[in-house]
């Protein structure tokens, strides 16, 4: 079975992990401290997709089927 994720993008999310923990993880312009962990990790994952490292594609919100 193939490897989910890169290194690289292991590294992103571990770094991001350990600015969370030390509270000094931001977001946005208006420069919040990030205070969930579930958080924490996905903006480590948006930064590895932008810096290009492989990770499998979001999950979609499965939405109510008409009848």
């Amino acid at each position: 079975m193939a490897k989910k994720t890169t290194t690289k993008a292991n590294r992103k999310v571990k770094k991001v992990m350990h600015e969370y923990k030390r509270g000094k993880l931001k977001i946005g312009k208006s420069n919040k401290r990030v205070k969930s962990r579930k958080q924490a990790i996905a903006i480590g994952l948006s930064e590895a997709r932008k810096a290009g490292a492989r990770i499998p594609r979001r999950g979609r919100r499965k939405g109510r089927k008409s009848r």
